[in-house]
């Protein structure tokens, strides 16, 4: 099985002095490897087509066969790295919790420790009939977070 480290080594040389960085690289039993790349502004389908000819320029397929996949981390898959996730500061995330609880809210902050969102919840208030929507601010912290995603609405 191709040592996926090296297809990571071989791709960050590659994508040195651009804008884009290795999220991550997995390998199937098969052979089967597929490296996902993101950038602070975007990532082209030329650039993809570029790093996997560089890869495969490196790698040697008479030592062992293998399928590769460079492709974007796309809207809709979890981020993986803090730098995605300050990229996306201000915008929209689905956040599910280790105990199950699913998330829809704005990313204010993401650092070492975890992130703050913030989102609209009807509370009830004392004083008043019905409850009225207040906007929450909470932090969790890494440990407390199954995934979170972009989220696009499309309302």
């Amino acid at each position: 099985m191709i040592d996926t480290k090296r297809v990571i080594e071989i791709a960050e040389r590659e994508l040195e002095g651009t804008d884009m960085f290795v999220v991550e690289c997995k390998a199937s039993p098969m052979g089967e490897i597929e490296l996902l790349i993101d950038s602070d502004t975007a990532v082209k389908l030329e650039d993809c087509a570029a790093l996997n000819r560089a890869i495969e320029a490196e790698l040697d397929r008479d030592v062992e066969d293998y399928a590769l996949m460079v492709a974007s981390a796309g809207i809709g898959s979890e981020l993986k790295l803090l730098r995605q996730y300050r990229k996306i500061l201000g915008s929209s995330v689905e956040v599910l919790l280790k105990d199950g609880i699913k998330i829809l809210a704005k990313l204010d902050d993401a650092n070492d420790e975890g992130i703050a969102i913030s989102y609209e919840e009807k509370q009830a208030v004392e004083g008043k009939k019905r409850k009225v929507t207040v906007e929450v601010t909470k932090e969790y912290k890494w440990e407390e977070i199954k995934y979170v995603k972009e989220y696009l609405d499309f309302k």
